[in-house]
């Protein structure tokens, strides 16, 4: 009997395929950040959803949806496990549960996003810890799931405050990005390292 090892395509290929799904995840964070800034910043609390701000808000959870599907074939690890299911199933939740609050007030709209950002920051940070031994690098992502959870927790706690508004999801998808743009630094110069040592 004979026994195959593949290692090399694993060390390689992973960090390139998070690095491109990552770099996208960064595009798309700062583009909905921007629009958000630029059309729906002034909505607070008690006020309606406009349309935009409603599109805004359902299409935010349906991407990362998206994403968490694209992961594992970007990242070259097969399907999606039991983890990303979770995810995309959350995910998915938090979409619809979206499409009923943006009929209500941006109260509501904000409660369902703290919620989905605290569970999705553990699940991510539960993510991270898995993965930091296979691919590596994956300190900035444990920093995000953590910033995830305690961002989430805040603005579902204060999502009846008069001052909470449509800017602080904004925030907190800024701050994702940022820290996904650390992952693709810290993914490249670990395969750098990796590439050196073959």
């Amino acid at each position: 009997m004979t026994h195959t090892t593949v290692t090399p395509p694993t060390t390689t290929a992973t960090p390139s395929g998070l690095r491109s799904l990552y770099l996208i995840r960064v595009a798309f964070s700062l583009f909905w950040a921007a629009l958000v800034f630029a059309t729906s910043a002034s909505l607070v609390s008690t006020d309606r959803p406009t349309v935009i701000a409603a599109v805004l808000l359902i299409i935010y959870p349906l991407w990362d949806v998206i994403a968490t599907l694209l992961e594992p074939r970007m990242a070259g690890t097969g399907s999606t496990d039991r983890v990303g299911t979770i995810n995309v199933a959350l995910g998915l939740a938090t979409t619809a549960g979206m499409i009923i609050a943006v009929f209500s007030t941006i109260k509501t709209a904000l409660l369902v996003f703290g919620i989905w950002a605290l569970l999705s920051g553990a699940i991510q940070l539960a993510v991270a810890i898995r993965r930091r031994r296979a691919v590596g690098a994956q300190w900035p992502m444990i920093i995000s799931g953590g910033q995830s959870v305690v961002a989430g927790a805040t603005v579902a706690a204060t999502s009846a405050s008069a001052t909470s508004g449509l800017s602080t999801v904004a925030g907190y998808a800024a701050f994702g990005a940022f820290w996904f743009l650390v992952s693709v630094v810290t993914l490249s110069i670990r395969g750098r390292r990796v590439g050196l040592e073959a």
